[in-house]
């Protein structure tokens, strides 16, 4: 065993000629030694000197230091060390562990006088300390576990976007990482030749890659890495990744090759926590992977087929992320072969297509359907709200998945995402001309003249101003906003909208606009700065989506005090609490209307109760307003939300077949 005592020593100098690449620090909580930093060496240094038991000569960690330029001060300082270590008798050791191989796959701290316990890294002890009469007493330590967590995801803020998934694995990892734990995020490394490619920059490659086998051949792998705001930012490099586009296809449809291009990411990031000396160290076996839709789907799989039956990863759990459940990532049964797993394990991703959805006659149906495997061998399922964990274990909601998932209810919940309240924030906000906040509402009203300037609709402070932001498509409800139109526009309105998706309904915004100049704009695109400023101008934000695993627009309006008006269905339920005029002594609770069923004359009567409310209630109108702009909507509530999932997931025995 090779270790190091820390002491309180002033310094620790390492040799020219070791090199820099290999040599990382990790900070201190990552490495368990909080507790003693608060405890035992307050207001000195806490430096690393070699330990006289390594037994290595000159060599710690594989690391070998020749130099002796320095030996006399070496000298000296070894005699002040020795003088202060009588003084103290105080000193920790740090261990190594080691693989088969000789790499370094972990630290920990043995107490050489059997003082204090050792700490697993896993683990973050925080002490209180209470002053009292000039001398500091200490309170009983607080235990708090903490994880290794390794987000697996097509895509991820900033770096990569096409949708709330991305989102999602930017943001919740962040959260995570600032509560203690120590997190992964492994996706795909995408260069589509624009200027977004920028964002990857600052990953590095670390000069490490593997081979996977699959798809009848031999795969390379690269990985690159940053480590930004507390997490490993790790992207798995192959040149199915380098095209343009966005991560799933470009302008003519899905990419063809999509089941390879995400068969690569699983392979690769169940690697990635074995062999990336990330901060100097692997993440090793004990992993919570988070995988995210059909697209890591695999990886429960793969632990499941290929490590478990080895004793790999035996403590290791899976937790899959359903984000929009209508995708699968369903391909021929022919394909099974291809994905590199054993071929006894074809029944866990076994689908057949009921016989009303196959193209003929002589179609048997059979195919393959990665997230079906996920949900099968997974540790625990999550949704991206409660309300869409229930949605997905109805015939309606379940897209044929609806008995397996009814069959796992036991290990499905649902949490509901956050935002990023520094973007997203009205007193602050660079989109947006005035700003505003809970004690002072004022640049609100001067928001809605400037987009009524911006966008030549007349300059009606009074009037009722609707918004609608998301892509015009089916799902979204797009149809019952364009039946509703014409008796909308009968009302003392104004409606802006900002979107795009079927040509058909780009048309028809178009057409509106010529139809009602003086009530009606149609944006048709998307605009991160329109978005900003239309969500801050206008009253009240519609959403009639025929179904919403989670939303955010809704959590965007209501923290711009805008008041939502959404179908009562998934996230929109969970986060929209419906208005109550009689609560509260008569002050009335809620922050916005839901309604049901899905219907134009349902949608029309919520909107009407909302105009109605604007105009002659005003108080009860800032109530709406206030208890929105205030509601917390913070990636760190979620996070403690997914820590109590993590709990369950460590308690529950892992999947066998």
């Amino acid at each position: 065993m090779e270790s190091l005592t820390l002491g309180r020593v002033l310094s620790c100098k390492l040799s020219t000629n070791i090199s820099r690449k290999v040599c990382s620090f990790m900070p201190s909580k990552q490495l368990g030694f909080g507790h003693f930093l608060r405890r035992s060496f307050k207001n000195v240094k806490l430096t690393v000197v070699k330990s006289e038991e390594s037994g290595n000569g000159g060599e710690f960690g594989g690391l070998a230091d020749g130099s002796n330029s320095n030996a006399v001060e070496e000298e000296e300082e070894e005699e002040e060390e020795k003088k202060e270590d009588e003084k103290e008798k105080r000193g920790l050791m740090l261990g190594i562990d080691r693989d088969d191989s000789g790499s370094v796959i972990g630290l920990h701290l043995i107490p050489p006088s059997g003082d204090y316990e050792v700490i697993d890294s896993h683990e973050d002890v925080t002490t209180d300390t209470k002053e009292k009469d000039g001398e500091i007493e200490e309170e009983k330590p607080q235990t708090r576990i903490t994880y290794n967590i390794v987000f697996v995801t097509a895509e991820a803020a900033p770096y990569s976007k096409s949708g709330g998934l991305g989102d999602v694995c930017g943001s919740l990892p962040v959260a995570l990482a600032g509560r203690g734990h120590r997190v992964m995020v492994v996706s795909p490394r995408y260069l589509h030749g624009t200027p977004a490619d920028k964002n990857i920059a600052g990953a590095l490659d670390i000069d490490r890659r593997i081979k996977i086998y699959c798809f009848g051949g031999e795969q390379e792998v690269a990985f690159f890495h940053e480590y930004r705001e507390g997490v490993d930012w790790v992207f798995v490099d192959h040149p199915s990744y380098h095209r343009p586009g966005n991560p799933y296809g470009d302008s003519h449809g899905a990419f063809g090759d999509n089941q390879f291009r995400f068969t690569l990411l699983c392979h690769a990031a169940c690697e990635a926590p074995l062999v990336l000396p990330l901060g100097g160290y692997t993440y090793g076996e004990k992993c919570l992977f988070l995988v995210n839709d059909w697209h890591a789907g695999l990886v429960p799989v793969l632990l499941a087929s290929k490590y478990h039956p080895f004793g790999v990863y035996k403590d290791a759990r899976s937790i899959l992320i359903i984000h929009n459940l209508a995708h699968q990532g369903v391909e021929p049964a022919a394909t099974f072969k291809n994905l590199g797993l054993p071929s006894d394990w074809y029944g866990a991703l076994e689908w057949v297509f009921p016989t009303w959805a196959r193209t003929h006659a002589l179609d048997t149906g059979e195919a393959v359907n990665i997230l079906k495997g996920a949900i099968v061998t997974a540790d625990r399922i999550l949704t991206v709200s409660k309300g869409y964990a229930w949605e997905i274990t109805t015939v309606e909601g379940g897209y044929g998945l609806h008995e397996l998932l009814s069959s796992r209810r036991s290990v499905l919940n649902g949490i509901a995402n956050g935002i990023d309240i520094a973007e997203w924030d009205p007193s602050s906000d660079e989109h947006i001309g005035f700003h505003y906040s809970a004690d002072d509402l004022s640049g609100k009203v001067q928001c809605k003249t400037a987009l009524q300037k911006e966008l030549a609709l007349p300059i009606r402070p009074e009037c009722p101003l609707i918004g609608f932001i998301g892509r015009l498509d089916y799902q979204k409800g797009i149809d019952l906003i364009r039946w509703a139109t014409p008796e909308l526009m009968e009302d003392d309105v104004q409606f802006v909208m900002l979107g795009s998706g079927d040509p058909l309904y780009e048309d028809w915004m178009r057409a509106a606009e010529t139809t009602y100049r003086d009530k009606f704009r149609g944006w048709v695109g998307f605009n991160i700065p329109i978005s900003h400023r239309i969500t801050a101008g206008c009253d009240i934000l519609l959403m009639p989506s025929r179904f919403e695993p989670c939303g955010l627009n809704q959590l965007y309006a209501m923290r711009y005090a805008t008041v939502p008006v959404v179908h009562a269905t998934g996230g929109l339920r969970d986060t929209v609490e419906n208005f109550n005029p009689y609560a509260g002594g008569g002050n009335g609770d809620g922050t916005g209307w839901t309604f049901s069923p899905l219907t134009k004359e349902s949608m029309l009567e919520a909107l009407r109760m909302a105009i109605l409310t604007y105009r002659e209630h005003k108080l009860t109108w800032e109530g709406l307003m206030r208890r929105g702009l205030q509601r917390d909507c913070t990636w760190e509530s979620a996070a403690v939300q997914y820590e109590q999932v993590f709990e369950w997931a460590s308690i529950d025995p892992p999947y066998i077949m």
